[in-house]
């Protein structure tokens, strides 16, 4: 025979459980979003600092080109 003190003391420990794992894979969730666009913004910025050097670069030596001519 089953108790029925022991069923009921379960189910809202499980309950509270399940809560957790659903706030829990919810905040990762975020965190993994907010990650990868931390990731997408370094790569951007790192390409136009590269972008702009190589500008830089083109014009330093299109003027010295220009002078030694």
């Amino acid at each position: 025979m089953k108790k029925n003190d022991q069923d009921i003391s379960l189910a809202p420990k499980e309950l509270e459980r399940k809560k957790n794992l659903f706030s829990e894979s919810y905040k990762t969730t975020n965190i993994n979003i907010l990650l990868n666009r931390v990731r997408s913004n370094k790569k951007k910025s790192f390409r136009k600092k590269i972008i702009i050097s190589f500008l830089l670069v083109s014009i330093v030596t299109v003027i010295a080109a220009y002078f030694i001519i």
